[in-house]
């Protein structure tokens, strides 16, 4: 199926409609076409035993959306999000950015990942200026964009410490500070806090979500964790069991910005119900035994 991203949200809770000024002052147009179009997207992995992936994914996301995806485990959701990061070809379909298809990794796009990939030799400040080497910027120039970014995610007075010197939520910042930096508009997150404790993701959520209110950018984010879905997100798709489709899709509508309390509302936890009834469903797919 496509999904339009052009569909209005409830305004009596607070959120932004196409077509209606966001809080930075810039506005989404109905008629706009999407950031992000992924059509009819299909992956098998060959071998002996061939595996089909995806089988025929198709979603548009519009400019300053967040969008989750979430499901069993080995339904395809990474192997989605590294075909629209350029990482992996599709075996059919395509993947535009604006209406132009891409062709591999792009700087339209900023990836973070689960794993840290922060290079251990080098500064805070020396790992997010790496990002920026193939810009035409003077070293000077690349230092203050990275401080910036370091600012930004709220590391300040950490910019000479190396990533042995951070614990794993600073690494992480560290991480989408490198992303941002050379200002995608599109960030692509595949569980970029499931290795941190519960009190540090919590952190990170909140700081995430004040960093895309800031920027303001195209937000495809990968997780398991249904609360962190919910309250992260504009929408949230729900996938099936291998080979992935797109089983479900949830509108979010909470009112921004949000905070941790709004995860005690009924509001909130009926939209997680629902989801996690989603997912469920396709566990016993897998296992028809669990439950019984």
């Amino acid at each position: 199926m496509t999904v339009g991203s052009g569909d209005p949200v409830a305004t009596a809770a607070g959120i932004p409609a196409a077509g209606v000024p966001l809080a930075t002052g810039r506005t989404e147009c109905l008629s706009a076409p999407p950031r992000l179009e992924i059509s009819g997207v299909r992956k098998t992995f060959e071998g002996k035993r061939p595996v089909e992936a995806l089988a025929g994914v198709s979603m548009a996301l519009a400019a300053n959306e967040f969008v989750s995806l979430v499901g069993t485990s080995g339904c395809g959701k990474s192997t989605l999000l590294s075909i629209v990061a350029g990482l992996i070809d599709p075996t059919g379909g395509d993947v535009r950015v604006d209406g132009r298809p891409i062709d591999g990794p792009g700087r339209d796009r900023g990836i973070v990942l689960q794993t840290y990939t922060l290079f251990p030799w080098l500064t805070a400040r020396e790992n997010v200026a790496f990002a920026l080497r193939g810009e035409r910027m003077s070293a000077q120039e690349r230092r203050r964009v990275a401080d910036e970014h370091l600012d930004l995610v709220g590391l300040t007075g950490f910019a000479d410490a190396r990533p042995r010197q951070l614990s794993g939520g600073m690494q992480q910042r560290v991480a989408i500070a490198r992303a941002l930096c050379y200002k995608p508009s599109i960030l692509l997150m595949d569980e970029p806090f499931g290795a941190l404790d519960a009190q540090t993701r919590l952190l990170m959520q909140e700081l995430l979500t004040r960093v895309w209110e800031a920027h303001r950018l195209t937000v495809l984010f990968i997780t398991h964790d249904v609360e962190e879905a919910v309250y992260l997100s504009d929408r949230v798709f729900v996938m099936t069991n291998r080979p992935g489709r797109l089983k479900d899709e949830v509108r979010i509508d909470l009112p921004r910005p949000r905070t941790l309390e709004l995860q005690e509302s009924p509001a909130f936890l009926q939209l997680r119900h629902r989801i996690l009834a989603s997912i469920r469903e396709e566990s016993l797919r897998v296992e028809p035994g669990i439950g019984m």
